[in-house]
């Protein structure tokens, strides 16, 4: 119920009014039965245009953090999410991909929509990466066929990262649905599986436009932070060193002036006094007696 009041009252007449979404191929998504849709993932907000342009409910697995999350703003998040009609995965691998695998064949099963991307994770860059096979395994044990989807320009709408989409027109594209019954039976040769994902990956490739990259993006994503990481040491280890430098000029030039001060102290006590002769500074040589100087200045000679 949560999830229709969402799309028809409370957020879909607001979105369909702000980004005008269009979309092309609807005709080919089943009016009733299981099918996957497996699309390619360029933001956020994927997950919620694709449903904004269809007329059947479509479940997608979302990310464990989702649901997991404390406080006010934690319980919010995943009531939302549950209450979209999201199942929370763990994308770790191993069991946790067992497990996600599981709960997309219940959805099916019941002969609803399940979304996928078969990437795994959105693109880092806007291209196209290698698709996982957990979509072939799918298709083959649930016997329902799968339709590419292609997100147009939801990058530009909402870059990973923004919180805040900019309003502009986004647009979603719908394959022919893809057909692997000849491969019934064979879901644990995973040949089968690999030859089926890339396929797909394939039609993704030709609806969407992308550049296709034969490596998983999470792999691309890892390096990438890994060399934020590499740059940000570095930058920490440069700035630590400007400072240790900017920190022994002020000391050498606190040193240059205590010196300078020194000796021009040293030099003021060194320098002859000065007595007035007639409104004049004469010179008094250091260390004589100024008496005698007085004297020889007043007394007259002895003789005239």
């Amino acid at each position: 119920m949560f999830y229709w009041v969402l799309k028809k009252v409370v957020l879909g007449p607001l979105l369909n009014l702000l980004f005008r979404p269009w979309v092309e191929g609807d005709k080919h998504v089943p009016r009733s039965g299981g099918a996957i849709l497996a699309s390619n993932h360029l933001s956020f907000s994927d997950s919620i245009f694709l449903p904004l342009v269809l007329e059947r409910r479509i479940t997608f697995p979302a990310k464990m953090e989702y649901f997991t999350g404390t406080g006010v703003k934690g319980r919010l998040t995943a009531a939302f999410f549950r209450g979209v009609g999201q199942i929370p995965i763990d994308r770790s691998g191993g069991s946790a991909s067992e497990a996600a695998i599981q709960a997309g064949l219940r959805v099916l099963g019941r002969g609803e929509l399940f979304g996928i991307y078969p990437e795994g994770t959105r693109s880092p860059d806007g291209r196209l990466y290698k698709g996982k096979t957990g979509v072939a395994r799918m298709a083959l044990e649930a016997k329902v066929p799968v339709l590419p989807v292609a997100m147009i320009d939801t990058d530009k709408a909402q870059p990973t990262g923004t919180v805040i989409p900019k309003i502009m027109r986004v647009g979603v594209r719908i394959g022919r649905p893809m057909d692997f019954s000849r491969y019934e039976g064979m879901e644990d040769d995973r040949f089968i599986l690999r030859s089926i994902t890339d396929e797909v990956m394939y039609e993704l490739m030709l609806l969407s436009g992308q550049e296709y990259v034969d490596v998983y993006a999470s792999s691309v994503k890892d390096r990438f932070t890994a060399r934020a990481k590499e740059i940000g040491s570095g930058a920490a280890a440069l700035a630590h060193h400007l400072q240790e430098e900017a920190a022994a000029r002020i000391e050498r030039v606190q040193q240059r002036r205590a010196a300078s001060e020194a000796a021009a102290a040293e030099s003021a006590a060194d320098e002859p006094a000065s007595t007035a002769v007639d409104g004049e500074e004469v010179a008094t040589p250091s260390g004589s007696d100024s008496r005698l100087t007085g004297a020889g200045r007043d007394s007259k000679p002895a003789s005239a």
